[in-house]
């Protein structure tokens, strides 16, 4: 699991990458990331209800997807805030190098759209 300071602690900092961050969407999931004032990366992942009714599979998609950050925290850029949200349950059953390489797709993408931002 991803160590506590990495993890969002309150649902104002969710709001505020919902408000003032950009999305990126894929089939299966989407990445919603703004810059930080830390100097560290946050993440969250939001699994919808729609997605599977039962907590217990819920909280293995998004136990799954916090393996792959942590294990991938090196390639991802600092002061970045990135909440993950998962609307498909293909998640669940998805091999977890392909679940790591679709990750890192959106992780990488975000890198590009902010490096034409500045």
């Amino acid at each position: 699991m991803l160590a506590k300071k990495y993890r969002f602690h309150s649902r104002g900092g969710v709001r505020y990458a919902y408000q003032y961050g950009k999305t990126l969407r894929t089939s299966k999931m989407s990445l919603v990331f703004v810059e930080n004032t830390r100097r560290f990366t946050r993440f969250a992942v939001v699994v919808s209800r729609k997605v599977d009714k039962r907590a217990t599979v819920r909280n293995t998609i998004r136990r799954r997807v916090y393996e792959v950050l942590r294990k991938n925290m090196e390639y991802i850029p600092k002061s970045v805030d990135y909440v993950f949200v998962v609307y498909s349950r293909d998640i669940y059953n998805m091999p977890f190098k392909e679940l790591e390489k679709t990750l890192g797709e959106l992780v990488e993408q975000s890198k590009v759209c902010y490096n034409k931002k500045r």
